[in-house]
């Protein structure tokens, strides 16, 4: 499959390095939002050796590639930019979210189906963590002859994650959480609620009767200096919420979080050093435990990769699927081509 790879930010450096990894994959063209990385080789952009296939800002050079699917991986969705891809027949796996243009629903959700159903194209949508977790937690269900209702807990040491905007958006750093805190926590937090939202319809449910958000948070016993931040004592450094879905006064679905930048705190918090904690309450109960272990070349960056392969690893499937805005049931549950890599 011929694919473009879409910015080469964050993650999209490393969603480059992934199609430049898998032998079922051809880079065919990249897209650069900067004037800067435009003419710049492909290799360069994402630390490897120069592939012969240049960046560019002409979006039209690249349609006219025939590639197979885009990886669309900027921090900000463009629209316009989408619809185009999707008009010309190409499908697009996007790690966006799409949550600045009003997320995939009402206009812009219209949009896009149109946009589909021109091109007869496909677009897929993994997003951020723990967008993969939604893939394996619907999975999991499977054993299950009765499900009651699932819970997600992503845990994680968030000091890797060199982003004062990020975490002082979140509350980090600040004496307190008042309530305009707590408003832009739940606006930055509301990638999971997508999160709820896909596993809702994988499983079946057409609408809930409310999906609400919960947050807490923790202050630091000590001040803490990151080198890229520092948090004073007695601020916050710490926080735990998320997201859950009722129907009938019951909780189904809930997907939360717990960050920490500091071990350190003014709360007796159960720090979990598995990534997920995964339940599923039904016949029979599923609990399911996961971690990422990186290896010692990992800069703190590198810890995006969770979130760019579950797109790269996607495009044979996506490909392959029906036009349309696909979800959880339609790709299916996608994995890396072990055998290519370790050979037959």
């Amino acid at each position: 499959m011929r694919v473009i790879q879409w910015t080469t930010g964050k993650v999209g450096k490393l969603s480059l390095r992934g199609i430049l990894d898998d032998p079922r994959l051809e880079l065919a063209g990249v897209y650069a939002y900067s004037e800067q990385k435009a003419g710049v080789d492909a290799g360069q952009l994402c630390g490897r050796p120069d592939t012969g296939i240049a960046a560019t800002t002409d979006i039209d050079a690249l349609i006219a590639l025939g590639a197979d699917a885009v990886l669309y991986t900027p921090f900000m969705a463009d629209l316009d930019h989408v619809v185009k891809l999707l008009e010309s027949g190409l499908n697009v796996l996007s790690t966006n979210l799409f949550l600045n243009v009003g997320g995939v629903a009402g206009q812009t959700r219209e949009a896009l189906a149109a946009a589909c159903a021109r091109g007869n194209s496909s677009l897929y949508i993994t997003g951020i963590h723990p967008g993969w977790a939604n893939s394996i937690t619907t999975a999991l269900t499977a054993v299950c002859r009765d499900v009651q209702s699932i819970t997600i807990v992503e845990a994680a040491d968030v000091s890797v994650y060199e982003s004062v905007e990020t975490w002082e958006m979140l509350g980090i750093s600040k004496r307190e959480a008042s309530p305009d805190v707590i408003e832009i926590a739940k606006l930055g937090m509301i990638s999971f609620r997508d999160s709820v939202e896909r596993m809702g319809v994988a499983l079946g449910f057409d609408e809930f009767d409310s999906i609400d958000f919960d947050i807490e948070f923790a202050t630091a016993a000590e001040t803490v200096d990151l080198g890229w931040m520092r948090i004073e004592k007695d601020t916050i450094a710490a926080l735990r919420g998320g997201w859950s879905a009722t129907l009938g006064g019951k909780t189904i679905l809930r997907t939360a979080v717990v960050w920490h930048l500091t071990t350190k705190l003014n709360a007796d918090w159960d720090l979990d050093k598995d990534h997920y904690n995964i339940v599923i309450h039904g016949e029979p109960e599923v609990r399911t435990r996961i971690r990422f272990v990186a290896p010692e070349s990992w800069g703190n960056h590198e810890w995006d990769t969770m979130t760019a392969m579950p797109a790269v690893n996607a495009v044979i499937d996506v490909v392959g699927a029906p036009a349309g805005i696909l979800t959880l049931k339609d790709v299916g549950l996608t994995c890396a081509p072990a055998k290519a890599w370790l050979g037959s």
